[in-house]
């Protein structure tokens, strides 16, 4: 969870380098509560990319949250639909990889249990994630830049992704996106992020198809 607190200072200080203003870069951060979506659709903006572009962006960065979802259901689904509106809402990478291993280790927790534990998970969370971004946005431009903060960036993805890779199907999804974003790194307003979610899903998809059949 610590990785949280790199990771949002640096959006704050980048958004403030960038232009927006101490209210706007609060803003976004709540209501997009998406650190990765941010930084993509932020950088685009910055690169003179057309708003539609930078929320398409931002939108196939953040498709990982819909197969997040998916795994949660068999121990969130039952739970009325405004908490999954608000569960939704909350989800971020850090949340989701701790709750998923605790349900995994702990199969005899109670269903009733569940709940209350993800809610707690992610109020570790939201609070860091606002609270420097918004010392990210006032302090910033102060940070000197050997202090090198966006080490968080592919420190926090590594150590999320690894441990998920669980399955022929995740290996072969997380290879072939690697791949295609390496092969399209040329296309202009980082469009291979899309090509190489998209790639990395059908990839994915199609081994399990696959597997099924046998």
């Amino acid at each position: 969870m610590l990785v949280v607190i790199p990771f949002s200072v640096l959006f704050g200080a980048v958004a403030r380098e960038a232009g927006m203003d101490i209210l706007q870069i609060m803003a976004m951060s709540a209501v997009v509560f998406a650190g990765s979506a941010q930084f993509t659709a932020l950088a685009l903006l910055q690169d003179g990319a057309p708003v539609f572009i930078a929320i398409l962006a931002g939108l196939a960065v953040n498709l990982r949250m819909a197969l997040y979802s998916v795994a949660l259901i068999p121990h969130l689904g039952h739970a009325p639909f405004w908490k999954r509106g608000v569960m939704s809402y909350l989800m971020v990478d850090q949340a989701f990889a701790v709750a998923v291993k605790t349900y995994d280790s702990e199969p005899d927790m109670p269903r009733a249990a569940k709940i209350p534990y993800y809610f707690g998970v992610v109020a570790s969370v939201c609070p860091l994630w606002l609270a420097f971004t918004w010392v990210g946005a006032v302090v910033g431009r102060t940070i000197p830049p050997d202090w090198q903060l966006d080490f968080a960036l592919p420190i926090c993805f590594i150590a999320l992704t690894a441990p998920l890779l669980r399955s022929l199907a995740h290996v072969v999804a997380c290879f072939v996106a690697v791949s295609v974003a390496l092969m399209f790194a040329w296309v202009p307003w980082n469009l291979w992020l899309i090509l190489a979610a998209l790639a990395g899903m059908a990839a994915g998809a199609e081994v399990e198809r696959r597997a099924a059949r046998v």
